[in-house]
């Protein structure tokens, strides 16, 4: 239940090019001086585990709004032991009098 699914990678298709009529192993030549069309194997690419524009997005906006929470808390933190020392300062002057 709380194991992510993955999406399974597609299978590339193959490109076959004409070419030599003899296997690649009876090659007795160097690779670069072949005059075969040898293709690269194309580069596997992994998705960046499935983030796209609206998953960043979201990721954006949720940060955004938890630190203006943070700050929210911080400023009424302050003012809530301003107002304490102020009250403490009323007090007790007037328990002097």
């Amino acid at each position: 239940m709380f194991r992510p699914k993955y999406p399974e990678a597609p299978t590339l298709p193959t490109v076959h090019l004409p070419g030599p009529t003899t296997p690649a192993a009876q090659h007795h030549h160097a690779p670069a001086a072949c005059g075969c069309q040898h293709t690269p194997a194309p580069a596997h690419r992994t998705p960046l585990l499935g983030l796209n524009a609206g998953t960043v997005g979201a990721v954006v906006t949720v940060g955004i709004v938890l630190t203006a929470l943070l700050a929210a808390v911080a400023v009424t933190a302050i003012s809530v032991a301003v107002a304490a020392v102020v009250m403490r300062s009323l007090l007790t002057s007037q328990r002097r009098h």
